[in-house]
């Protein structure tokens, strides 16, 4: 379980990362989110000047290529030290297989090899989005669930899913199979572009390791007030 809520810092440049940072108390340690947008404007600085600053780094690159690519590319990636990154489970059980295998190689003596979870759905896409875009026409609880066993299968720590799969995921795997749920929204919040939205307090109780929040928090007016509401919600609700 991470008791800290993840702050996806989905913003499109150091500075403004630095602006929002400067909203929380100096010092506190936070574990936060690197996604696609930032990393690919700033690079690998990015996670560098996160972790000197004292953050840990849950990095949601999504690889998804051949196998070989994959494994050296988590090589690098494992050299940054980050906690947690992810790959898209419909690469397939020997692409997830050589990233986690590249996690290992990659990671310094001594260091803890990162986490490494599988994509199944996007929270944003629907069961008709799935079935007509996508050409998959099982459901969308049932592809969820395949995609998470062979994540298991090829022995990742997790997945990234919906907190409305999650207790099924876990009965599908194990309860140690980590369910990192993005989709959180505070009760009364904007849903956005999310279609399969919880609180965090839902998240936990229906079975959720870790939450992922975004803009809830980098949009609010206090964000620090939000994110300590929302930690709060996460950390007090039992299952």
């Amino acid at each position: 379980m991470i008791e800290r809520p993840i702050i996806a810092l989905d913003f499109p440049s150091k500075d403004e990362i630095k602006s929002f940072l400067n909203k929380f108390p100096q010092g506190e340690s936070l574990f936060v989110k690197v996604g696609m947008e930032i990393f690919y404007q700033e690079g690998p600085a990015i996670v560098h000047w996160l972790k000197e600053a004292g953050h840990d780094i849950f990095l949601d690159l999504k690889l998804h290529d051949i196998p070989n690519t994959v494994e050296h590319s988590m090589a690098g990636l494992a050299r940054l030290g980050v906690s947690i990154t992810t790959v898209q489970a419909a690469g397939g059980v020997e692409m997830m297989q050589r990233a986690k295998q590249g996690l290992k190689t990659g990671t310094t003596a001594g260091e803890e090899v990162p986490k490494v979870i599988a994509v199944t759905q996007l929270t944003s896409t629907s069961q008709e989005q799935m079935q007509e875009e996508q050409l998959v026409q099982a459901s969308l609880e049932e592809s969820v669930l395949h995609y998470a066993k062979i994540a298991q299968q090829a022995d990742l720590d997790g997945v990234v899913s919906s907190a409305w799969e999650a207790q099924k995921i876990h009965d599908a795997t194990t309860q140690d199979f980590m369910c990192l749920t993005p989709g959180i929204r505070p009760e009364g919040s904007e849903v956005g572009d999310q279609k399969r939205v919880v609180t965090p307090g839902k998240a936990r109780a229906i079975g959720s390791n870790a939450i992922v929040v975004g803009r809830p928090i980098t949009l609010a007016a206090d964000p620090y007030k939000v994110y300590q509401n929302i930690k709060k919600d996460w950390k007090e609700t039992t299952k």
